[in-house]
């Protein structure tokens, strides 16, 4: 049986406990959710190892399909987020981010059995990226803020220090450049009235903390000064950060991640060299990596990975951002270059099943099954949103005592051949233990929990909705999987899912986000999009609609030649999607494919801007 994988990834996600620090006011209780982001996967002694942020170690894997997870050994910066791992000989090579002091590097011959040797820092950075180039030379690029640029220079490789002055490689441009636009959908959040409040807020802070430290009302700079940083910090302007860079046949791809990852639209772009430090210029291809619509969207800060067979992967963030803006996943896709040497990532059904051994832009071997379908809970509001295809949206039974549970009625018996259970976390406020170790400033305060979490229930299928038979049954594991995804050996005539939650971490009332099944539909293909209008605004803007009879959704895909359509975004229950991502200039190509649970219908493409 192929093995297929389905985003986010099926891992073990670390819990974290965080609350803001406002100066004046009583902290409130922690709020208590799962956070991963920022991954580096690497091929080390033919082995992937995989370091995400947040998350008190990492994971190892011989096939990027199981993954085990390890504790780090000895003292390693865990709070420093964007942790960048690289290979340097016989070493693996860790940093990660820290403005405000001067970040260190650490190697290890093996970080599953011996601890990392520390080489002391000379410069601060954040969202480091190293790189060595085929002559051994070490380049390293960083950067993170919507003031600053991706900074690159060449390092000592003994002392890993500068060997001369920073460059400046990547600024965004919005202005043309439409992906790079702040704020969902890329429409600006913030109004000009909320920024100035903000400003003044933050700017209160940071008087109340000079004071606390005995300097008075020195806050090291004038406050106009102040002012002027902070509303470049609070304001609209899109987060340019997550270097990663890529070699291939001789150029390079220095690719970075933009607007913000609080966003559906936070994405990867690439510019592209002939040489290591430049001078770069934007690839035509971008952004590589975006996914902005299906069940959970987002796809930046992330790495691109060549695999033993010669195969490439992209992995990035995506979002959740319910309980606090870095609530995240990770979500791992095909990716490749094409005869021109862009480079592309296929995201089209980009958080269904997806095959191990297939190609990227590969249909799907299984289609959805559940959107929409009608859902019985034992208690609780939301049921809803278990088939909305949302994962922001969810079920909360009414108490917390184990066995609530809930029933997706499929409509009809249908071919089922894996299903997703998606578990949320809402509202949980927790205090810390007695004496534990955290990270504080004076704006935040974190605490990664090192215990291991269980999260237990049972999946039943049934024709009749009366006699169920069990398909999956984790009453008494000791694992914590958010996003179990089940792959049946083989496909199951089913009407009816039933999962019944037996426990969640910290005692949680039972909150589900999707119970998301796949399989082989009945019935006729969709009608494929008819009277498709488009209406480009000759800039970075553009709505497509469309109309079809008998269909679940549609992606819209679009690119700057017609072979090249690497952009999608996906839409369910309505014939309309708006894309916010073109760079002014380039040659635009649409296709409209409608999918329901049979299959694909693809459509024409269309010629949008020559």
């Amino acid at each position: 049986m192929m093995k297929h994988y389905c985003n986010p990834m099926n891992l073990e996600y670390r819990y974290q406990f965080y609350r803001k620090i406002v100066q004046g006011q009583e902290p409130e209780p922690f709020k208590v959710y799962r956070e991963a982001a920022d991954p580096s996967l690497i091929l080390f002694k033919d082995t992937y190892f995989l370091f995400p942020s947040m998350t008190l170690g990492f994971y190892t894997s011989q096939d990027l399909y199981d993954w085990e997870f390890h504790e780090f050994l000895g003292d390693i910066p865990i709070y420093d987020y964007a942790p960048d791992v690289r290979v340097m000989g016989e070493y693996l090579y860790f940093s990660a981010s820290g403005m405000d002091k001067n970040c260190s590097f650490y190697r290890t011959k093996d970080p599953r059995t011996e601890k990392f040797e520390e080489i002391p820092g000379t410069f601060p950075f954040w969202d480091p990226a190293l790189f060595v180039d085929d002559d051994k030379r070490v380049y390293f690029y960083w950067g993170c803020s919507n003031r600053t640029p991706i900074y690159g220079v060449e390092l000592n490789p003994e002392t890993m220090a500068p060997l001369s002055k920073e460059l400046e490689l990547i600024h965004p441009h919005p202005e043309c450049r439409g992906y790079e636009r702040f704020g969902n959908d890329h429409i600006s959040p913030k109004s000009e009235e909320q920024i100035e409040a903000e400003v003044e807020a933050m700017l209160a802070g940071i008087k109340q903390q000079a004071a606390a430290q005995g300097r008075g009302e020195d806050i090291g700079m004038t406050e106009e000064e102040a002012r002027a940083m902070l509303r470049a910090y609070m304001g609209n302007s899109p987060y340019i950060e997550g270097a990663w860079m890529t070699k291939h046949e001789g150029r390079y791809y220095l690719q970075y991640a933009i607007p913000g990852t609080e966003y559906n639209v936070y994405g990867d772009g690439v510019y592209v060299s002939d040489q290591p430090l430049g001078p770069f210029k934007p690839a035509r291809n971008n952004p590589y990596s975006y996914k902005t619509g299906g069940f959970i969207t987002g796809a930046g800060h992330g790495s691109t990975l060549e695999d033993k067979k010669g195969a490439f992967w992209h992995i990035a963030s995506m979002r959740i951002s319910h309980n606090e803006n870095f609530e995240r996943r990770l979500g791992l896709w095909k990716a490749g270059f094409d005869e021109d040497g862009e480079l592309y990532c296929d995201q089209r059904f980009g958080d269904w099943p997806i095959a191990m051994e297939g190609n990227a832009f590969d249909d799907p071997d299984y289609m959805l099954l559940s959107y929409g379908a009608s859902v019985s809970v034992s208690s609780g509001e939301g049921e809803k949103n278990i088939t909305d295809e949302d994962i922001q949206t969810f079920w909360k039974a009414e108490e917390s005592e184990s066995g609530a549970w809930a029933v997706v009625d499929l409509g009809q018996p249908e071919q089922v051949a894996a299903v997703q259970i998606n578990f949320a976390d809402d509202g949980v406020r927790k205090e810390l233990p007695e004496s534990t170790e955290r990270f504080l400033n004076f704006y935040e305060e974190r605490w990664i929990d090192p215990k291991k979490q269980k999260t237990r229930w049972l999946l039943e299928g049934s024709l009749d909705g009366q006699t169920y038979e069990v398909l999956t049954d984790k009453r008494n594991v000791e694992t914590d999987y958010a996003h179990d995804f089940i792959e049946f050996e083989q496909t199951k005539e089913l009407r009816y899912i039933r999962l019944t939650v037996e426990a969640l971490p910290y005692q949680q009332t039972a909150t589900v986000s999707g119970i998301r099944v796949f399989g082989n539909g009945k019935g006729a293909l969709p009608q494929g999009a008819q009277d498709v209008q488009i209406e480009y605004d000759g800039k970075m803007d553009m709505k497509v609609c469309w109309n079809a009879e008998n269909i679940v959704g549609a992606v819209v895909q679009w690119g700057y030649a017609p072979e090249k359509l690497y952009h999608s975004r996906m839409v369910y229950g309505k014939c309309e999607a708006c894309v916010g991502a073109i760079v002014e200039g380039e040659p635009v190509y649409v296709r409209v494919d409608t999918f329901n649970k049979k299959g694909i219908t693809k459509g024409n493409v269309i010629t949008v801007n020559e």
